[in-house]
């Protein structure tokens, strides 16, 4: 494609968290005219800004695990866990459950491991790039992640590490007396871990997305705070987006707004069996210190990273759609299990659920639509919308600028659902 004809392509983007800003910024340096389309301000509430802020190179072994459903019932069961369901949305819930049994097999537990590692390996060269253009002194740190575990549920851990090492996941165990020198504040409770040493931690993400958006506005991108409603397409096959003020006319339009998404695929006539994980996370304010990186409790399934805000402290799973309101359980779950590793925390602050757009084999949609060239897709990220942003929009960019790729995008198509 010629420079003068990219030049005048113009590009719709819905969704401003970091999936959609990446996209953007990365399509405007290809010369593209691009419109940013969200209800909110970026950065403001999103998943982009309440994630636990990990970039997690190492996060290829996906949830459907075979032994991962052995342990549902009890997760369920116990308080303290890491999944809970809404009662309300079980109903709903039932076709993605199916769905997601179905890919608990070894095989297509390596087939998702395979291709999460394969865009997680290019993840943070792929941050690098755009981090070249912004400053980000003092909000990225470079000190790696720690999960510990105790006794119990090892052959899930050792599972985990064998397949990691087949990848060439770069991963050390720690012995207890090496997880106390590197972390001597958490409670000794722990009886292994891992250090997954090239992993880096966001000491404020909604910071960096907000520095990345600005970027895209200093390049000439141009954002609508506005509702995007609907999306139809005109008789050369071109999207127009309808939002709640106006209808627009683009040449290509991407639909990135993670949970929010189905709403649109819903309306072109795609059969995406996207769902929420509810996430949620509080801080401890002044307790920074107490950690130098990110652990993650692996038994009880949250995890605590170190923040400008205080220590944020994130996790558990719960399926109950985007209307639920926040539960209380879920919060103090979190304050409890924090209080558990860290029994001089007082006062908790700032209690706030995210959506994590989710898809039953764990891999996210990169691509176009089936049934329109001009509509790409980028969302279904899970737990990992942070560590991908980069790479998405890289990936997306490069398709919609029509280059050749060495990576074998197929496992990323929505066409997979049908």
């Amino acid at each position: 494609m010629s420079g003068d004809v990219q030049t005048r392509s113009s590009v719709g983007v819905i969704g401003a968290g970091i999936q959609g800003v990446c996209i953007s910024l990365n399509l405007i340096k290809k010369g593209f005219k691009v419109t940013l389309i969200d209800k909110d301000e970026p950065g403001s509430h999103s998943a982009s800004y309440g994630n636990a802020g990990h970039f997690s190179p190492y996060a290829s072994v996906p949830v459907n695990r075979p032994d991962i459903l052995a342990d549902v019932p009890s997760m369920l069961l116990n308080s303290t866990g890491p999944l809970a369901l809404k009662w309300n949305y079980v109903p709903k819930m039932i076709p993605w459950f199916l769905k997601f049994i179905k890919n608990c097999s070894k095989k297509n537990m390596l087939h998702t491991a395979k291709y999460m590692h394969q865009i997680l390996d290019l993840a943070l060269p792929a941050y690098d790039e755009l981090f070249q253009d912004i400053d980000v002194t003092g909000l990225v740190e470079s000190k790696g992640i720690i999960y510990f575990w105790t006794n119990k549920d090892l052959k899930s851990r050792e599972l985990e590490f064998k397949i990691r090492n087949d990848l060439g996941v770069k991963q050390q165990l720690l012995t207890p007396h090496e997880i106390h020198d590197l972390e001597p504040n958490i409670k000794k409770i722990y009886h292994g871990g891992a250090l997954y040493s090239n992993a880096k931690h966001a000491r404020n993400p909604g910071k960096i997305l907000l520095k990345l958006f600005n970027l895209f506005i200093k390049k000439g991108g141009i954002f609508k705070k506005q509702n995007a409603q609907s999306i139809s397409f005109n008789s050369e096959n071109k999207p127009m987006i309808k939002t709640n003020l106006k209808i627009y006319n683009f040449d290509k339009a991407v639909i990135a707004c993670g949970a929010f998404s189905k709403k649109l695929t819903d309306q072109v006539d795609e059969k995406i069996p996207l769902d929420t994980e509810r996430g949620y996370h509080v801080h401890f304010r002044g307790y920074e210190h107490l950690l130098s990186r990110p652990v993650i409790f692996l038994n009880r399934g949250f995890g605590i990273t170190p923040m400008e805000q205080g220590l944020r402290v994130v996790g558990t799973v719960e399926f109950g759609g985007l209307n639920n309101p926040p539960s209380k359980k879920r919060i103090l779950n979190l304050v409890n299990n924090a209080k558990y590793l860290f029994p001089e925390l007082k006062e908790h602050q700032d209690e706030w659920l995210g959506f994590r757009p989710t898809l039953p084999d764990f891999l996210p949609v990169l691509g176009p639509s089936k049934n329109h060239k001009n509509l790409f897709y980028s969302f279904g990220h899970h737990h990992l919308g942070w560590t991908l942003g980069a790479i998405s929009g890289k990936i997306i960019s490069g398709m919609i600028a029509g280059e050749n790729t060495n990576l074998d995008l197929s496992a990323y198509n929505s066409k997979r659902f049908s």
